[in-house]
């Protein structure tokens, strides 16, 4: 849909879930988008949506918000008849529009276990570790920027669990920066260990 939507609307803002791939941030900056990465819950992203008057965002989660030509709400039966209209205008099938997106190895999302009462000041004290030697995108936990992928740490808004999710390159660097969250989750002997 941003492939749609983006060269019709330069330099909108784009709403990036805190979860999502890098890849998705790179074809947004390629197709003139400003990518921007926020908070997790769909309800919140919608209202980021109508506070920058974005046209389009989705969360992992499925939940896709058109406001390009449509209210700006998730609407799967909406979100159904743009896919089919897309579709219809373009001569690849769906499977070889999925293929140009570049795929990098990345973890789901891991919950490891983490009273209510402590997990977000281990969020927090997570984040000021790494904000030392990297750049931290610290809008919904920490996603924090390492030279060949990224590492996020954030707090369940719905559960007493301190979720995890890594994407790099390659395999190589992905293991690197599981085993650098790892080394720092070490230090907080109230949580469980991440089963990756």
């Amino acid at each position: 849909f941003w492939r749609e939507i983006l060269p019709r609307y330069p330099g909108t803002p784009a709403i990036i879930e805190v979860k999502c791939s890098q890849a998705l941030a790179e074809e947004v900056e390629r197709l003139g988008g400003r990518p921007l990465f926020y908070r997790t819950g769909h309800s919140l992203i919608k209202a980021k949506m109508k506070e920058l008057g974005a046209v389009f965002t989705g969360e992992m989660s499925g939940h896709m918000f058109f406001a390009d030509e449509y209210y700006g709400y998730d609407d799967a039966v909406y979100a159904a008849g743009r896919l089919l209209r897309l579709l219809t205008h373009t001569p690849e099938p769906l499977s070889v529009l999925l293929a140009t997106i570049p795929h990098y190895p990345i973890t789901p999302e891991v919950h490891v276990e983490a009273p209510d009462a402590v997990k977000f000041d281990v969020v927090r004290q997570v984040a000021e570790h790494f904000k030392r030697r990297y750049d931290v995108i610290d809008v919904d936990g920490a996603r924090v920027l390492f030279p060949d992928g990224w590492g996020l740490i954030r707090a369940s808004n719905t559960q007493p669990a301190i979720v995890l999710r890594a994407e790099a390159k390659d395999e190589v660097a992905l293991a690197r920066i599981k085993a650098s969250i790892e080394q720092v989750l070490r230090e907080f002997p109230q949580i469980g260990p991440p089963a990756w």
